[in-house]
């Protein structure tokens, strides 16, 4: 999933969304901060927006059906955070190479729904590699909501974290028990040692009498081995159809024949998945 959006693809949002003296307000900052090269003006400006701009008011969105507006609804974005992102995209265009250390600073010192903010739309910043240490850094946070916005309906992690990022921030959201059908790209960013983390940690749970979501197993099919084929005889054979819906996927797209072989006990089941009558999204749809 990739979205590539400017400064002025987002204004079109940001201005449907401000009043006409706010906007017309926050284009004067915009153009001072980039004439003058004033990180100080940033600071302000960016410090102001909260008290210029109402917080909750229901979005209009511009260029109905479009990637941007569908990414805007998934993030459940309000005016203000868009005019946030929109006045960083603006400066970071214009001269990267001195805004960059001054919006480093703003995110430094960021409260809690701005870092959010900042983590929900990194993906549209120029240079958003020169802040990937933000989102892993978000990855250690015990607060759901800041978690969330990196780790969920967020392409970010998929485009640009390694592996290790990836299974840590993958392994974090099933402790966590956040909604696993929200991750962008499981499929594409599935790897051997996150179908090995899956199984340890799907064992510490049974051992514990504890339940493992069914979601769980989705990056499991490609690497399947003598302990990972146990665990799929378990789920085929759970009294929970959920569990059994995620060991028959888990086989059936499983690239091993004898993987494969263990879904033949289970006609039905089989037909289903062939059939697309279950997938993977019909157990996202029911948990």
């Amino acid at each position: 999933m990739v979205l590539t959006v400017t400064s002025h693809d987002l204004e079109q949002v940001v201005r449907a969304n401000l009043a006409e003296d706010t906007f017309g307000w926050l284009c004067v900052k915009r153009e001072a901060i980039i004439s003058m090269s004033s990180g100080r003006d940033l600071f302000m400006t960016y410090s102001m927006m909260s008290s210029k701009i109402p917080h909750d008011e229901t979005l209009i969105l511009t260029l109905q059906e479009s990637p941007l507006n569908s990414y805007i609804v998934s993030q459940q974005a309000r005016a203000l955070d868009l005019a946030r992102v929109y006045l960083l995209m603006c400066v970071l265009e214009e001269d990267p190479e001195f805004f960059t250390p001054k919006v480093a600073k703003i995110i430094e010192v960021a409260d809690k729904n701005e870092l959010e903010t900042f983590l929900k739309f990194l993906v549209f910043l120029p240079n958003h590699e020169a802040f990937a240490h933000v989102a892993v850094e978000a990855l250690r946070t015990n607060i759901a909501s800041v978690f969330d916005a990196i780790a969920l309906n967020n392409p970010y992690p998929s485009l640009y974290f390694n592996d290790q990022q990836w299974n840590q921030m993958y392994l974090k959201a099933a402790f966590m028990q956040r909604d696993l059908s929200r991750i962008v790209d499981v499929d594409k960013r599935a790897n051997a040692d996150l179908a090995r983390i899956i199984s340890d940690y799907a064992h510490e749970r049974w051992a514990a009498s504890r339940d493992v979501d069914p979601m769980f197993w989705r990056p499991v099919a490609g690497f399947m081995n003598e302990t990972l084929q146990e665990d799929m005889k378990r789920l085929l054979n759970s009294s929970d159809r959920y569990e059994q819906w995620a060991g028959g996927l888990s086989c059936f797209h499983s690239n091993d024949e004898t993987t494969r072989l263990l879904l033949e006990p289970f006609p039905e089941l089989k037909h289903k998945i062939e059939s697309g009558e279950i997938s993977w999204n019909s157990i996202k749809k029911i948990l």
